[in-house]
Formats: structure tokens, sequence, C-alpha cells
């Protein structure tokens, strides 16, 4: 695009009652929020600054538009308010082609502002051509001008002031030359009163303006309907918004609704639209990823219509039907899942706009996606990828499936306060519910790249991950067996989400493991053994601590140390404690947590901080008995061998 648009500011717009001004990505913005936000009042306001088509839907109307409750005091004012200014960036390729025209660094502008009041009228400001670089470039090098005139045209900025220079001059043989040069020079001041100087209103006329985007507004009331009178959209007789997406099918097709009501034979248009159907299913199912076996239908049909004074009328009807191939059956497209719905009209509604190759266009898109699966708005973020690299792409969402946790810069929150709805980038905001849609698709994404192998070792906690990483580098730096390179370590916050975790990432292509405390519940232990018993993770991909420690028919990671060595550590990790020494900690339970906790006298304590005293420690393999290295060894070992390729 050869202009986008860079910021807005809404000065008063329904539920925004002072001016907001925000900025826009060159190719995606999203528009954050709760529900009745007033994400919707953006988009609108935006939309009626410069519409594709003519729409009264898409004008500003103070009745409608202005905040209801300043609506009195302005009525009475008779002031015509502003209601949104547009600031637009000019490509550097768009000000190369003006300047190629006119001369080098007559027009340096790289952006521009277009006001739109309520009364519907437009105010440009921003265009300044430089009028003497314009003059130096076509007169400098010029030998038919005397040097007189030159300066008299290099202070002329209107048509007027040119002409008058030109009517200075004495017509004659020897002049005529100079005069036709001149007069051809007119054509860059066309006549303007909008313009300071007319050269600005011929940039603005023969460049800017062309290339300064229309809006397309699309939300899923715009879906077609399954079954479309064509006499009722011949009389503008169906639902308004149906009515536009119908008309714009039949545009698409190049199908004159007049000549299916004089036809009897309908197999053409069907053809035609057939075609239209044909392109548009391209770029469907290259992002539909849901089902493939699916496809539209078209047929026209007469319906006769008989009317209480027995008087019978004939209507023509385009039924829209939606077939699966793979079941054999078809269904009105109505009554296909919302989400097929909105995917396909909205492409039936901006196909239109693509044939349309001299204008640029923004789209902004209310709600995208809202009733697809959460992989399906997924994929429809990748069709909005897809959309930017040719149109600039604005839409709302409180979906965090439908936020690009790896370009948040893009997003902007729309909050509702008492003094109106509030935008603002997403650094800024504080509003819980209303940032919870990013902070979700955040941890979504984190998630998602936790699992960064193929191989997933599913461990309790972060004191877990944390003894097996040390342990494994200082093994691996004497030579011993730690853990392989293409394992990852993943603590799943507790014991009571393993089982969770196992039968969310069944449909994964990830190997999966578990190492686990072997103190497990019955009600933990239940869950597991199902998953077992489904098939969902075999049991020798499940082992406990107590396997590797000789005597102990329950233990924790804390157990893989000896006695000696993990106490080490939790000296060090609290040094407010006496030290506690091997000969002192007793009791029937030979796990040393709860030996530590009687001895103690306490329910528990922070389990991560020898962990953490470990990490930080610098420890080397002659810093444990042998007790502990053959033990977490022998986990290793054990541990690739569950990962083994077979």
């Amino acid at each position: 695009m050869l202009i986008t648009l860079k910021d807005a500011c809404i000065h008063k717009y329904k539920s925004i009652e002072f001016d907001q001004s925000f900025e826009l990505d060159e190719k995606i913005t999203a528009l954050v929020g709760m529900n009745e936000s007033g994400k919707t009042t953006v988009l609108e306001s935006l939309a009626k600054t410069n519409y594709f088509e003519s729409d009264d839907s898409f004008k500003f109307n103070t009745t409608h538009d202005y905040p209801r409750k300043e609506k009195k005091s302005l009525d009475k004012s008779k002031e015509n308010p502003k209601a949104v200014t547009a600031t637009f960036q000019i490509s550097d390729a768009l000000i190369e082609e003006i300047n190629d025209e006119l001369g080098a660094s007559v027009f340096t502008q790289t952006s521009f502002s277009r006001i739109v009041k309520y009364d519907n009228s437009v105010t440009i400001s921003g265009i300044k051509a430089d009028y003497k670089a314009f003059w130096d470039a076509q007169l400098d090098t010029s030998t038919i001008i005397d040097e007189a005139i030159k300066t008299q045209l290099k202070s002329s900025r209107t048509r007027v002031s040119v002409m008058k220079v030109i009517g200075s001059i004495g017509a004659n043989e020897d002049t005529e030359e100079t005069i036709d040069y001149l007069n051809d020079l007119l054509d860059y001041f066309p006549e303007n009163k909008s313009w300071d100087s007319d050269l600005d209103g011929y940039i603005y006329t023969k460049w800017i303006s062309p290339h300064t985007p229309k809006f397309l507004y699309y939300d899923e009331y715009y879906a077609l309907p399954s079954r479309i009178s064509i006499e009722g959209l011949q009389n503008d007789q169906l639902e308004d918004e149906e009515q536009k997406t119908a008309k714009a099918l039949f545009e698409l097709a190049d199908i004159n609704v007049d000549e299916i009501l004089d036809s009897d034979d309908f197999e053409n248009f069907i053809a035609e639209l057939e075609a239209t159907e044909a392109s548009i299913s391209e770029d469907l199912f290259e992002y539909w990823g849901s089902n493939s076996n699916l496809e539209i239908q078209f047929k026209i049909d007469k319906k006769h219509i008989t009317r209480g004074n027995n008087t019978s009328i004939v209507e023509h009807i385009l039924d829209i039907r939606v077939r699966n191939n793979r079941t054999k059956v078809s269904l009105p497209l109505k009554n296909r899942s919302k989400g097929f719905n909105w995917f396909f009209s909205f492409l039936v509604w901006f196909k239109k706009i693509q044939e349309d190759k001299n204008s640029s266009y923004i789209l902004l898109l209310d709600e995208p996606g809202l009733n697809l699966h959460a992989t399906a708005q997924e994929n429809l973020l990748d069709f909005i990828e897809s959309l930017s690299e040719n149109y600039q792409v604005v839409y709302t969402t409180h979906s965090p499936f439908m936020v690009n946790s790896e370009k948040l810069h893009r997003v902007r929150t729309v909050l509702e306060t008492e003094k109106g709805s509030v935008i603002s980038d997403s650094i800024q905001e504080k509003d819980p519910n209303t940032l919870f849609p990013l902070q979700a698709a955040l941890g979504y994404n984190i998630a998602q790249n936790l699992f960064i192998s193929n191989n997933n070792l599913l461990v309790e906690g972060v004191s877990d991950l944390v003894y097996l990483q040390v342990m494994d580098s200082i093994l691996k730096e004497k030579g011993g067996e730690g853990l392989d390179e293409d394992i990852t370590i993943v603590p799943v916050g507790g014991l009571d989400k393993v089982a969770t975790f196992v039968s969310l990432l069944r449909g994964s292509k990830l190997k999966i493991a578990c190492l686990l405390d072997s103190n497990i519940d019955n009600s933990n232990k239940e869950k597991i053994d199902s998953l077992i018993q489904q098939k969902i993770i075999q049991k020798n991909r499940i082992k406990f601590f107590d396997e590797y420690i000789n005597g102990l028919k329950s233990a924790d990671i804390e157990d893989v140390f000896s006695k000696g060595d993990y106490l080490r550590l939790f000296n060090k990790a609290f040094p407010d404690h006496p030290n506690i020494k091997d000969g002192e900690i007793k009791g029937k339970d030979r796990q040393i947590i709860p030996q530590i906790n009687n001895h103690l006298k306490i329910n528990r304590f922070n389990h991560y901080s020898p962990a953490n005293a470990l990490a930080k420690s610098g420890a080397t393999y002659t810093s444990f008995d042998k007790i502990t290295i053959n033990q977490f060894e022998a986990i290793f070992e054990s541990v690739n061998l569950m990962f083994e390729k077979k």
C-alpha cells in the first residue's frame, strides 16, 4: 500500500466521550477488550470516515452517533463538531513518484490528516508542496523565459497569480513559445479555494486522494442467507446486511438479476455462480482446516405463491446449500456452523473489493472467528496475516486465540470507564479483565513453546527441574551419563496436574514420559491408571523415584540424594535454622522431608529453596556422595531408555 493509516483520533462518537488517539500498525492492529467496551464503536467510526461505497449506514449522524448525554448541548450550540481525524503515512515510493514529475524535493511530507466532521464534510491538512522548489525545477534550465518573469513566477502559489504573470507578457512572435510553456504549467495549478497553494491541490487530487485507502467493515451480520428471493433482491426487500452480501454475490458472478427473472433456463446463471464459488473455495479451504469435505451448491428455482384471492405469482429463489462429500448430505448454508458461514460470506464480501484494482482498502473486521474453535481461530489469524500483505487490517476480539502473542505491539486495548471508552496501548493497560486475553495468549504460547522437543519428561514441580538439570550437568562434566539432549524436562505444577497434561497432549506427535514422587494419593493414582488402561500412555513410561533407591518404598526427588548431601543443601538454604546433622534426624518414616519436619516440629518448608541453593552453589562431581551420583545416574539411564527409538 502506498498510503497506510498511521494513527486516528476519535473525537466524540457513541461511547467515546473525549478524544481518543491511538497508533495503528502498518499491517495488522488488534483491538482487544471485553464485550460492550467500545471495540465496535472504534471500527464503525473509522469506517464512516471513508467507506468504500455510498451507504447511509456508514455516514456520521449526530442523532445516532454523538454521545447521547451531550446531544442536547450540541443541538443548542448549532456546531458541526469533528468526528474523527485520521492521519495517514505516505510511502517513500509515492513521494518519489510525485517528485519524479514535479522535480526533486518539491514534496517531502510523509503524512497528512483527513478530518471528517458530523456533516460528513472532509478537510485535508498536511499536504504542503515547496512551490519555490517546483519553480526552480521548471524554470532554472529554461532559456526561453527571462529572469524578470522567473522572479515573478517563483512567488506564485495559485492559478490566479500564475495567470497574472502570463498576462503581463506581451503576446507576440517572440513571446509565443514562452506563453505556451507557461500555459502548460497551469495544469499544476487547478483552481481550488480549499488550498493555500493550488499546487497542493494538484498533488492531493492526482496522487494522494486516489491512493488514500477506503474502509471495508464486516461483521457476522453480513452472512449470506440460505435462500435468496431474487425479486426481493431486485427490490431491496431483503434484510439490510443480507441484501448487501447477496448483491455482492451476484455482482461477483457478473449476473444481471433482471435477466434471471426473464429466463426459464437457469443453467448459465448457475454455471457463473459455481465458477465464482470455485475461486472463493480456493481461499476458503486453504485456511479452513476443520473440514475439507465441504462444497457449496447453488440451485435456482421458481416458486409459485398463491394469495388469498387465489391469484398466483412466481418468485425466483436462489438456494445455497453446503454438501459434505464424505457423508453425501447437504444442508442449507444457514444450517452449517456459524464459523463456516462467516468465512464463506466474508470471502464473498471481500472478493467484491478485491476486483477493484484502482483503489486501496483497509479491512475492519468485527469479532472475526467468534464462533470458531480455537484451532480454527489460529487458522483465521494466518488468513489475516496473508490479507495484510495487500491490505491493512484492523480487527476486534476478546479471544486469546485471536491474539498473536509474538506481536503484542500490534494490540490496542479498549476499556469502558465512567468517562466513556478508553483506547490505549496494551502495555499501558492495567485492567485485569481487559488484559486477560493478552495474558492467556501469552501463557498459551509459553505452554506451547515449553514443549520444544519431541521427547518430554513430565515432572511435578520446578524444584524437580532444577535438581535434574544441575545433576545432569555435573554428571556429563565428569563423563557420566546424563539426560539425552533431545529430552526436555517439563514441570507441570503438581502431581494432580500430571494426568491432565498427559490427556491434553494425547493428540500431539510428542513423546511423553513421567518421573514422579511415590506418595501418590488414590485419586491421582486412579487418574493415571485410567490413562494407562485407555492406552493414552504406556505403563513403562511412568517412573517413580523409589524405584532408584534401595530399601525405600516411597520417595521424593529429595531422597535421591544421600541424607548427608541433602542436609547440606537444606542447611545452606535455611541459615536461620541451626545446622542439622545426619545423626540428629530420626523417625519411622525413611523419607528425608518428613524427618526434617519432625525434627524442626514444622508442617512444611519451601522445597524450592534447597534446589535454588544447589543451583547457586557451583557444586561439582566431588561435592556429592557416591550414593547420590549413582542414583541420579540410574535415573538418567532409565529415562533415556524410555525415549529410545524402537
